[in-house]
């Protein structure tokens, strides 16, 4: 398995305040989760300059995606073939994304974009770690 799940990284399902920022922007990995409730996953992400998250589409999962440092192109669609640029999200700016829509963030800065994202209910296993993308796509498929 080419994530890491490790328990001890993540805060979740206790109460928790933490600087979001702070963490948002210290962290190099492509994912990592840092809060797992029952209904609710935070996760920091650091996409570097030409990455991507990568189309995909949640069912049945809310998400808010935060831009803390860097410029995200933000496509979505009704259908992976309707996928249209819908604009650029700054910082202090949020992506919210409904269940069932076809999404995609796009880093085509020369920095790391930095964000983090709310899932609702959670969407990955407590803990997970993704280093890179590459392996973030091995352990979904």
């Amino acid at each position: 398995m080419y994530s890491k799940n490790d328990m001890s990284n993540d805060l979740g399902n206790k109460p928790t305040i933490i600087n979001i920022h702070k963490e948002t922007c210290s962290n190099n990995y492509f994912r990592k989760a840092i809060w797992t409730g029952e209904h609710l996953q935070v996760t920091v992400m650091s996409i570097p300059s030409g990455g991507e998250i990568g189309l995909e589409l949640h069912d049945n999962v809310d998400q808010f995606i935060r831009i803390e440092y860097g410029l995200a192109s933000v496509y979505m669609g009704k259908t992976k073939q309707d996928v249209k640029f819908i604009g650029n999200a700054n910082p202090d700016y949020a992506v919210l994304i409904p269940a069932g829509t076809w999404h995609n963030i796009l880093n085509e800065q020369n920095t790391p974009l930095k964000v983090y994202s709310i899932y609702a209910p959670p969407q990955h296993p407590i803990g997970t770690i993704h280093k890179t993308k590459f392996e973030s796509d091995l352990d979904e498929h």
